[in-house]
């Protein structure tokens, strides 16, 4: 199918070819027939693209914060290698859509295939022929609204949360700056509800607009004097509300705002500017600021949007997609002239017109929208769309180790896995699928996978692919692993292998030992952790460890948080700590005891902020210190390993000190090596026999074992046998 992609990397627009959405549950499968560009919005990233690396950093300043801290820790080579692949990384343009209902995912009630529904969000609704939305981001279209209105959808949600925000009662006063598209629909919002409106725009025709759909006023500032005309309109009080709906990078309009409100009135920013305010003028009027996210309560928020929790009415009236809703509402009750805000359309195969339009000015232009063919007409993505979309023809003699399907595509499988993954010689890499068409051909393309794909189960059922790379998100690693060995392929899994003793049995019953399984427990192939394993191989008693880990804080609503989708920091982290230290000590763990804060704890939960106490079976001891409560720009990983007047030292997987018999023996390098490229050799490239694989294995299984107890002991309070 066709989307428009940009890439933030230099601002290039393209339109490709990319494998279409599957349906998922809690979601519908969209046949786009017509989507808005926000031609502010998207200019804005666009022009942000375009930037130099140089400009870009000016521009986000506390992303280069963000990045120093990291590249003290971690080097500056790793460090700008992975701003590099995430700034080349692919985004889809688009929120605002229309079209007709294709296939329901599960869970989903109340649609059937051919309903036609306006969608929205970006990442979802975009400017693409097939799209997948979750639950709450869609909404029915009322009969007599078409689709051109109804894709106008998004925009008018963020104009209304800006009107709700400002609070304005009937007969009140406003004035709107900025009167593109999403002020000139906050006009006749505004108009709707009784206020009287006064619209200021740089652009003359716009402000004749304003005021044929509703404005009482339309003024273009340097032309006319703003402040004299509002005082004059308002008895000399000032507007009771501004509505700052302009995009630039000055605080101008900010300034203009403050002048002409009256005392006590609310300022909302619904576009964007320089949030440069006047402390003065502010204290004088007693002015209350304020900025209006997005569409209103659930944006942004993933329980809402992508999860399908809602809020209850009683306590939150306006969600976004009641917002959604009822902006439908007013386009079906004639309140809402969309027709004359529409100046351009493009069909999806013109779609690099529209843009060039829009970042060239070739002429005036307001509501931008992109067609595309209705399902009965020729052309039309109604049928079944292949999933896969070649790149180039390949083919593959009997299945190895060395040919392979990827399945997942994220931020850590982008910037770390692919790379070292690229670097290994006489690899086959067949196909990639992940979630969304975009992704799955972005990696297809940059990394040379010979097909791209967003079902996985073509890379199960392709006989030519010897091994399976599963990088998707932890509840779903037991059930990958599970169909992958079924289907008689080699599996690296990254951690955790799983999230339950359930799924982890029945792991382990359905492994035969005929294939290799690895998980990513990638601190074991760091060379700096074998080369102290090594001095310590002559050792005739056990290892006293300890491991801290700074881990940092990351906010609770992110999905490792989740006990269903992440399983939490304890699960999907701390298990590479065990199993590092049971690498170590090259005996099972069979007794682990947990403990965690308590009493007043703030932002910070017990599972994130715990100790861990493991005996091996060799008699071998060891403790991880996991916390979130530590600076980031502290070193975040120490081991430290004793025995036989013998001691070791990891700090940051950069610098290792190796002291015995008197002797110490320091070395650092610029950056972490973590083990990744050793890990990703020895899978594809080392040769196993199968007792060396089954016993590699069976060290992963104990390890998951282990933190899985370690999550029964801090429930209990109690140690834990592992068995």
């Amino acid at each position: 199918m066709k989307q428009v992609i940009q890439s933030y990397k230099n601002g290039k627009i393209t339109l490709e070819d990319v494998p279409a959405p599957a349906v998922k549950a809690g979601g519908l499968l969209v046949h786009n027939v017509a989507s808005l560009i926000s031609a502010g919005t998207e200019k804005l990233m666009i022009e942000m693209g375009r930037k130099s690396l140089v400009g870009k950093a000016r521009a986000r300043p506390d992303l280069v914060r963000q990045a120093w801290a990291k590249a003290q820790k971690e080097g500056f080579v790793s460090v700008f290698k992975e701003a590099m692949n995430r700034l080349d990384e692919p985004v889809p343009l688009g929120y605002s859509a229309a079209g007709m209902v294709r296939e329901v995912g599960a869970g989903v009630n109340g649609y059937q295939p051919g309903d036609r529904v306006a969608v929205m969000g970006a990442g979802f609704a975009s400017h693409a022929e097939l799209l997948w939305v979750p639950e709450n981001l869609c909404v029915p279209i009322p009969a007599g609204v078409d689709f051109e209105a109804a894709a106008f959808g998004m925009l008018g949600c963020i104009a209304l949360h800006g009107v709700r925000e400002a609070g304005l009662t009937l007969g009140e006063k406003a004035l709107v700056i900025g009167l593109g598209l999403l002020g000139l629909l906050t006009v006749q919002l505004l108009a709707s509800q009784g206020c009287r409106v006064i619209g200021v725009d740089l652009d003359r025709r716009r402000c004749d607009l304003a005021r044929e759909l509703g404005a009482d006023l339309a003024l273009v500032p340097g032309q006319e004097n703003v402040e004299e005309a509002v005082a004059n309109c308002t008895g000399g009080l000032g507007a009771d509300a501004v509505l700052i709906v302009s995009a630039g990078q000055d605080n101008r309009p900010i300034l203009l705002a403050e002048a002409v409100a009256r005392e006590r009135a609310r300022l909302v920013l619904v576009g964007v500017a320089d949030l440069s305010l006047t402390r003065k003028t502010f204290w004088e009027k007693e002015l209350r600021f304020s900025v209006s996210r997005a569409s209103g309560p659930g944006s942004l928020a993933p329980l809402y949007e992508a999860k399908g929790f809602d809020y209850p009415v009683g306590y939150v009236r306006w969600t976004e997609r009641r917002n959604l809703s009822a902006f439908l509402d007013l386009i079906a009750q004639g309140k809402m002239k969309l027709e004359r805000l529409i100046t351009h359309r493009f069909d999806i195969n013109n779609a690099l017109q529209a843009y060039d339009l829009i970042l060239k000015n070739q002429e005036p232009y307001i509501g931008v929208l992109l067609t595309y063919p209705e399902p009965d007409q020729p052309g039309a993505a109604g049928k079944p769309v292949p999933v896969g979309t070649p790149f180039l023809s390949t083919s593959f003699a009997l299945p190895s180790r060395r040919s392979l399907g990827l399945i997942g595509g994220g931020m850590f499988t982008r910037n770390i896995l692919l790379p070292a993954l690229k670097k290994l010689p006489g690899l086959e890499l067949a196909r990639a699928a992940t979630t969304t068409g975009v992704s799955a051909h972005q990696i297809a393309k940059k990394y040379g996978f010979a097909q791209a794909s967003t079902n996985y189960r073509e890379i199960l059922q392709d006989s030519a692919i010897g091994s399976v790379l599963i990088t998707t998100r932890h509840n779903s690693h037991a059930e990958l692993v599970l169909e992958a060995l079924a289907a008689g392929k080699n599996v690296f899994v990254e951690k955790p292998l799983c999230l339950t003793e359930e799924d982890l049995n029945r792991i382990i019953s359905a492994y035969d030992g005929a294939r290799l399984l690895m998980v990513g427990f990638n601190r074991r192939y760091s060379p700096m952790a074998m080369n102290l394993k090594a001095a310590l191989a002559n050792r005739t008693t056990p290892l006293v460890m300890t491991f801290r880990v700074n881990a940092g804080y990351i906010p609770l609503d992110q999905w490792v948080h989740d006990p269903q989708v992440g399983g939490g920091r304890l699960l999907g982290e701390v298990c590479h700590f065990i199993d590092f230290l049971g690498y170590m000590a090259d005996s099972p763990a069979v007794r682990v005891s947990a403990a965690a804060i308590s009493g007043e704890m703030g932002k910070y939960i017990p599972e994130d902020n715990l100790t861990l106490t493991l005996n091996f079976q060799d008699g071998s001891l060891g403790t991880i210190l996991y916390t979130a409560k530590g600076s980031k720009t502290f070193s975040r990983e120490r081991f430290e390993v004793y025995c036989e007047d013998s001691v070791g030292v990891i700090e940051d997987f950069r610098q290792i000190h190796i002291i015995q018999g008197g002797h110490r023996q320091t070395v650092r390098k610029l950056s972490m090596d973590m083990g990744y490229a050793n890990e990703l050799r020895a899978f594809f490239l080392d040769h196993w026999e199968p007792a060396a694989a089954a016993r590699l294995f069976s060290s992963y299984a104990n390890s998951t074992q282990a933190t899985l107890k370690a999550l029964e002991s801090l429930r209990t309070r109690q140690p834990v046998p592992i068995s």
